[in-house]
Parts: C-alpha cells; sequence; structure tokens
C-alpha cells in the first residue's frame, strides 16, 4: 500500500509519477524499496488519469451506502429489538433446562 500512497502524494503535489520520484518518496518514509515493485506502479499508472480514478471510487461507496443506509435505517432498531428478545427467550429455556433437569430435551424448543 505504501507504493500507492507514494503514488498518490506525488499526484497530489503535481509531480511526475516516475521511478525516481517514487523511489525518493518512499525512501524519504523509510520503506525498503523493491525496484520491481516501483516499475510496476509506475507501468500500472501510465495510461491511468488519477483524479478520475478517485472520483469514480469515492461516489460509488457513497452511491450504494446511501441507497442501501436509508433502507436499513429503520431496521437496524428493529433488529436490536428482536437480538434481544431472542436472547431473552434463549434465557428463559436454559433456565427451564435447568430446572426440569431432563438432561436436554429443551434444546429441541429452542432450534424448532
Amino acid at each position: 500500500m505504501e507504493y500507492v500512497y507514494a503514488a498518490l502524494i506525488l499526484n497530489e503535489t503535481g509531480e511526475e509519477i516516475n521511478e525516481d520520484n517514487l523511489t525518493a518518496v518512499l525512501d524519504a518514509a523509510g520503506v525498503d524499496v523493491e525496484e520491481s515493485r516501483v516499475k510496476a506502479l509506475v507501468a500500472a499508472l501510465e495510461d491511468v488519469d488519477i483524479e478520475e480514478a478517485i472520483e469514480t471510487a469515492a461516489a460509488a461507496p457513497a452511491a450504494g451506502a446511501a441507497a442501501g443506509g436509508s433502507a436499513d435505517a429503520g431496521g437496524d432498531a428493529d433488529e436490536a429489538d428482536e437480538s434481544e428478545d431472542e436472547a431473552e427467550e434463549a434465557d428463559e429455556a436454559d433456565e427451564e433446562d435447568e430446572d426440569e433437569g431432563d438432561g436436554g430435551e429443551g434444546l429441541g424448543e429452542l432450534f424448532g
């Protein structure tokens, strides 16, 4: 990840993303630089518009979260209530099992 972060730093500062600049940023950060990884990243980013990629990546999760988040907003409270009810029922069933001493026959009530 530090290689990608270094490329983003270079992009943000307006510097060219090349092997020398990328290596310099990584060296300054104290990273043990692997030349093959630097070359691979520079080659991979050669035809990429980083600003466009950032905008696209930032917009996709936000749109998905907005659509899914509004539908789940009311559901979270209901799920919490259901979880509490299920926990209480399980506790009651456990107490009944202990009282009856039936050796596990009460487990059928929990699961079916």
